[in-house]
């Protein structure tokens, strides 16, 4: 469950096992046990052997054997590949030995079998190399998503905010979820988004909106003043993007803001509505005043907007990306979010979280085709001690310098 990024330090006495990537590490585990693979492989060989008797001179089957090194490197470890490979080998030399064949003729059928294994066990060794440069290529993306997004949870003066994100880390399908919380003399504003398309060009676009939202999150006096400045962004990355052949993306955001009079407001770019459970009861807050995503202003002649929201101070508010609403079970269907949440309606921000993701997991059958990003935020409890430390004068002096005050 990711309901924060934790990092364990490293020691001296760390092993290699200790400091090799999962990914990495599942690629060379054994699929079959060694007991299963070699029992199954004495069985075929008595039954080739057997029916090689049968056939007597007339065919000899003894050599089709040459092709299970072959098959095991599909699944198998180069180990196993290998006492695979040796088994049949020392198995056909007997038998050509014992069929009493010239010695060219006995030669040459050892000599084809030698060939065959090795080349099975080259196989075995490609596929488990390029397999592991996979496993990293899909490590590296993900540890960048995580690196360029903040640990969970967050406590600001005005929410205090949970989650879970869990990047798919699929080659390609690599997605580009965004969320961030910023402290900023205008209250805490908060953001989750989610890029179109796939891949690291999409993580390079959720960068950009993530560097602006948190200079702008503590520059703008306005919530809308902060969404033009990120719309600023993605303009500004599809225009280089044009530059270097890469297609142009938009970001689907939703940008809330706290202020310390106990109000909320939202811009919503194309995004999921937020939804409130407040005392048992699940509804999605309606938006009147959705706009096109960032990245598209220039198709829509209405400027963008703030609203307020109704949020008791006891009501949890539930972010999401459509990685929850478009998990889809093996039939197909989709995830019935709201149905579901009103099961949890009663659940404390950590609870909820650990019964959606757990939820998602078991009705995906833990496939999952995007990434998964969720946000629950409360309002900070009464009698929470004011951050007046150095996060908050750092947020007010870098206010006052982009604003030239």
């Amino acid at each position: 469950m990711a309901m924060g990024l934790q990092r364990r330090p490293a020691t001296r006495g760390a092993t290699l096992a200790d400091t090799t990537d999962p990914g990495e590490a599942a690629v060379g585990r054994q699929r079959v046990g060694n007991p299963a693979l070699f029992g199954g492989l004495a069985l075929l060989t008595a039954l080739v052997g057997l029916l090689d008797f049968r056939t007597g001179e007339d065919l000899h089957v003894i050599p089709l054997l040459v092709v299970i090194p072959a098959l095991v490197s599909v699944f198998g470890t180069v180990r196993q590949t290998i006492g695979v490979a040796s088994w049949i080998t020392v198995v056909v030399a007997c038998s050509r030995m014992v069929d009493g064949g010239t010695f060219w003729d006995t030669a040459t059928s050892v000599a084809f079998t030698v060939l065959a294994c090795f080349l099975g066990v080259g196989a075995c060794v490609l596929r488990i190399r390029h397999a592991t440069q996979i496993a990293r290529l899909r490590s590296a993306a993900g540890a960048l998503q995580r690196q360029i997004l903040r640990p969970l949870p967050i406590l600001t003066d005005q929410v205090l905010t949970h989650g879970i994100y869990t990047p798919i880390e699929e080659d390609r399908l690599v997605g580009g979820d965004i969320y961030e919380v910023v402290e900023s003399p205008y209250g805490t504003r908060v953001i989750i988004g989610d890029v179109q398309g796939k891949g690291l060009a999409a993580i390079g676009v959720g960068f950009a909106v993530l560097g602006a939202f948190r200079e702008a999150a503590i520059r703008e006096p306005d919530l809308a003043g902060v969404v033009d400045a990120l719309e600023d962004a993605v303009a500004r990355h599809n225009a280089f993007s044009a530059q270097t052949g890469e297609i142009e993306r938009f970001v689907t955001a939703l940008v809330l803001g706290f202020d310390g009079r106990d109000r909320v407001q939202a811009v919503n770019c194309g995004h999921l509505s937020p939804r409130l459970l407040h005392r048992g009861v699940v509804r999605a807050l309606p938006l009147r005043r959705t706009s096109v995503p960032l990245g598209m202003a220039e198709l829509s002649p209405e400027a963008r907007g703030a609203e307020p929201l109704d949020v008791p101070a006891d009501a949890t508010l539930l972010l999401c990306t459509d990685g929850v609403t478009e998990a889809r079970d093996p039939s197909g269907a989709f995830y019935p979010l709201d149905a579901r949440l009103s099961r949890w309606a009663e659940l404390g921000q950590v609870e909820l979280l650990e019964a959606l993701h757990a939820d998602l997991e078991a009705f995906s059958g833990g496939v999952r085709r995007d990434d998964i990003a969720v946000l629950a935020l409360r309002r900070a409890p009464d009698g929470t001690p004011p951050r007046t430390g150095p996060t908050d004068h750092g947020a007010r002096r870098a206010a006052v310098a982009f604003s030239g005050r």
